[in-house]
């Protein structure tokens, strides 16, 4: 039961993921691909003028089911909060947020959108394309 509750919600946030699009006036920028499923995500984040909490969030891009339904989720997991607090979000809170058993290609696809955002807390400190850097997911400032 609880099993299918988890599809569908991962069925309605692909269908019509929430926060989807660009965002003007980003702070901060951070992109992940996954070239085994062809995923690639683009979290953009505006964080308040003391760069402490998470005005808005939004994520672009395309991918499959999971890598969607999972950034979509999780921009509604971080929207409002303070860095410090995404910072400490876990890729085992991922794995909770998607509610079902997911095989090691599907890792992936549900890390995507948590990769993109860590690379985007990287540049904290101004607007900036995030480089390439470790699929570590988000890390303190």
């Amino acid at each position: 039961m609880a099993y299918d509750m988890y599809q569908e919600v991962i069925l309605q946030h692909y269908r019509a993921p929430k926060n989807f699009g660009e965002l003007p006036g980003a702070t901060l920028r951070g992109e992940e691909s996954n070239p085994l499923c062809g995923d690639h995500i683009r979290m953009e984040l505006r964080l308040d003028d003391a760069h402490e909490r998470v005005e808005e969030v939004r994520f672009s891009g395309d991918g499959c089911a999971i890598s969607v339904a999972t950034a979509s989720l999780l921009t509604q997991k971080v929207q409002g909060h303070t860095v410090k607090e995404v910072t400490a979000i876990s890729r085992e809170d991922i794995f909770k947020m998607v509610g079902i058993p997911l095989s090691p290609v599907r890792v992936k696809c549900a890390l995507t959108g948590f990769v993109a955002l860590g690379r985007a807390l990287q540049g904290n400190s101004e607007t900036a394309e995030i480089p390439a850097a470790s699929e570590a997911g988000p890390s303190p400032p």
